[in-house]
């Protein structure tokens, strides 16, 4: 059993979603495994399905003279913010599957997010940051240090249509964490976020290439599977195609 494993590198939010929507599609008909898509976005804010429009604190003015884009989409949770430094992955998963923890017919979409905190906290680990799980807020947090309270270094959001997922997660690495001022992160009034560069004491700071790495060597322990590097989409759906011939 076997992961697709693609880096797609930094591109605008809505090819994100027209490439989630063709891997989305081409797994749907079972035409190739489970994919991994790594990638990082321009600044974009995005509301899913239980979102508030006055968490987007910035001006629709101000957003525009930033350049920053706004989508509404189809995964779960509040308003969050996509840009340079942030790890972005939206994994392409079959719950119906052989998946770690399946009960039943399918894995169900919690549990699902539950494997995806666990990746998301074994990456921080190899940097030296401890992280964790709070109850009942979705997304992955350090430690709460003395006086110090917890902070988010990750969030999660899933959409599941017919079994198969999409969207997926958001790791801070070297993100420029004003820009978060922007919006009520995911709806969270009473706690911050940061990033492996700041709570990591590693020397040099981790790259966003050093998280990547990590987070697809997790992505493979945690859901018991190889992570198969593939170069493009398109080889990727070209390769389905001929399989199917």
């Amino acid at each position: 059993m076997y992961f697709h494993l693609l880096s797609l590198g930094r591109i605008p939010y809505a090819e994100g979603l027209e490439v989630q929507r063709r891997v989305v599609a081409a797994r749907k008909a079972g035409q190739i495994a489970d994919t991994l898509l790594l990638l990082e976005h321009p600044p974009v804010l995005t509301l899913g399905r239980n979102s508030r429009r006055e968490n987007i604190l910035a001006s629709d003015e101000l957003l525009q003279v930033k350049g920053v884009e706004l989508h509404e989409v189809n995964r779960g949770g509040d308003v969050t913010y996509h840009g340079p430094g942030q790890l972005v992955g939206y994994p392409i998963v079959d719950l119906r599957g052989d998946l770690p923890g399946k009960k039943g017919p399918h894995l169900g979409p919690v549990d699902f997010v539950r494997l995806l905190e666990e990746v998301l906290i074994r990456t921080c680990g190899e940097f030296r940051v401890l992280a964790q799980r709070i109850k009942g807020r979705t997304g992955v947090w350090t430690l709460a240090n003395g006086a110090m309270e917890e902070k988010k270094i990750a969030a999660l959001g899933v959409h599941v249509s017919q079994g198969v997922t999409s969207h997926g997660f958001a790791l801070n690495v070297s993100t420029d964490l004003r820009d978060f001022a922007w919006i009520v992160p995911c709806g969270i009034t009473d706690r911050t976020v940061t990033s492996l560069e700041l709570e990591s004491d590693v020397s040099p700071a981790p790259t966003l290439n050093d998280a990547l790495n990590a987070t697809a060597r997790n992505f493979g322990k945690v859901f018991e599977r190889q992570m198969l590097w593939t170069d493009s989409v398109d080889q990727l759906l070209a390769q389905a195609e001929e399989a199917v011939l």
